[in-house]
């Protein structure tokens, strides 16, 4: 009887715990188009993740909570696309333990690649998204048109839409004539509000593009999309925050990644937005428009060559954080809520364009309805008479100078202030649909000393990668 029940126990604990704790075992094939098995694709379900066989075949341990089986699209393959949303997941189904994927042969080579970064579409009806298609779509496809040889795809930094997920067969109406797949994160404007928990806070947008939480390959570089909107059961509140959970995912992800592999990881809410680990402050200003909990993530990626894209403020900021670590808050592409064309900080409303080869990247800030070369704004003030630049792309290594009638005057100083056309288009709120947009601080603004009354100024700026631009001011009597 003794030796029965021990049998029994056991019997428990090896077949009946998986049961008990709502666990079961799921199996399929990742499969090519000649429907041979892929070798080494990660396969994942929450946290619990696998890799394939040589004969494309994998078995993963499931929680009965998940809502979806999800593959890592490994280098060399594409998966299908429905409209400009690629299909690299499942949604899990309790009557069905079998889910096979299917892949096609990428007839680009895409260790090099180009993919075109936008954030904070957010629009509010549909004639904003007429307003959205006409401006950054169009202007997308002569962006286009200049990458024919290489891989091209977008991302979507989040806040798709603005607190209106009726309005997401819009957004994908306005955008289905892009030729290329655009891999999401949600935004905190893509939540759905008024639910208990944050677990509640992401039906919306599964519903229209799948996970929230899952990775991608393209050539020797990595890409991660995460959520950092963190709902905080109350009303539309939330702030910046990664859960555990995501944690854990992202370091079993990660596992699987080598080191000498560039990374991207791609979020909604900034990291932070300053160099600096500042004293934290329990406001939800602060909360709201930072990662309150940075610090555990860049532990968790500081092997990796990695840039970190976000979006959010409606302003452009490029933050050094480590050698290795570099964030790109990116401006958006609705603007000033699609009051103006410029930003809060004066940057032009458009895309971030990253061009990879290889192990090493450049990128660029592309203005919608300007070419590449337009990457400042110079005006005079003729209350300080001096010449005030916004740089709206810079970085440390980017150089900033003058010269006054033909005479080089060496750099321009750095300052903090208010760009004097967005100053300009949003103190009036009387002709602003929101009067709480006001114009913002930006450090990317420079100036010359006084000049002389007769002028011909050149402002001459240098981005990290060598590339020149000038602008010329002039007043001749």
């Amino acid at each position: 009887m003794v030796f029965r029940r021990l049998l029994y126990f056991i019997f428990l604990s090896l077949f009946g715990f998986a049961h008990v704790h709502g666990q079961s075992r799921i199996s399929g094939y990742v499969l090519d188009d000649k429907k041979e098995g892929v070798e080494s694709v990660v396969v994942s379900c929450g946290v619990h993740m696998a890799q394939t066989t040589k004969k494309g075949y994998y078995e993963l341990e499931v929680c009965a909570d998940e809502q979806y089986v999800q593959i890592s699209v490994p280098k060399g393959y594409l998966v299908k696309n429905e409209g400009t949303v690629p299909i690299f997941f499942q949604k899990m189904d309790v009557n069905k333990k079998v889910y096979n994927f299917h892949l096609i042969e990428n007839q680009k080579d895409d260790i090099n690649h180009v993919f075109f970064a936008q954030t904070d579409v957010q629009a509010a009806s549909e004639a904003e998204y007429d307003l959205y298609r006409e401006h950054i779509v169009s202007d997308m496809h002569a962006t286009i048109r200049q990458y024919t040889s290489e891989d091209v795809f977008g991302l979507d930094l989040g806040d798709i839409v603005g607190d209106k997920p009726d309005l997401f067969p819009y957004y994908l109406q306005s955008m289905k004539s892009l030729p290329m797949p655009f891999f999401r994160a949600i935004g905190n404007h893509d939540m759905a509000y008024w639910g208990r928990s944050h677990e509640t806070s992401e039906r919306h947008f599964n519903k229209h593009f799948g996970p929230t939480v899952y990775s991608f390959n393209k050539g020797n570089t990595h890409y991660i999309v995460l959520n950092n909107n963190f709902f905080i059961g109350r009303e539309y509140f939330y702030m910046g925050y990664i859960d555990e959970k995501t944690f854990k995912w992202l370091e079993r992800d990660l596992s699987y990644v080598s080191k000498d592999q560039l990374l991207f990881l791609i979020l909604h809410i900034p990291t932070r937005q300053g160099e600096n680990n500042s004293s934290f402050t329990y406001n939800y200003s602060n909360i709201g428009g930072q990662t309150v909990n940075a610090s555990a993530l860049y532990d968790v990626l500081s092997p990796y060559n990695t840039h970190i894209l976000s979006g959010h403020m409606h302003c452009n900021l490029n933050v050094v954080h480590k050698e290795n670590l570099f964030e790109h808050v990116t401006a958006a592409a609705s603007g000033t809520w699609w009051q103006a064309d410029i930003c809060t900080d004066g940057t032009p409303s458009g895309y971030a364009v990253f061009e990879v080869s290889g192990n090493e990247v450049e990128w660029y800030y592309k203005s919608a309805g300007y070419d590449r070369s337009h990457q400042l704004r110079a005006y005079y003030d003729e209350e300080t008479n001096c010449v005030i630049a916004n740089v709206w792309n810079y970085d440390p290594k980017w150089k900033v100078e003058w010269l006054e009638n033909g005479i080089d005057k060496g750099s321009m100083e750095q300052y903090v202030g208010v760009d004097p056309l967005a100053k300009e288009l949003f103190s009036d709120k009387r002709k602003l649909k929101y009067d709480w947009i006001s114009p913002s601080s930006t450090k990317h603004l420079f100036r010359t000393t006084a000049i002389n009354a007769d002028y011909d100024i050149e402002i001459r700026i240098t981005d990290r990668f060598g590339k020149v631009y000038t602008q010329s001011l002039s007043k001749k009597r």
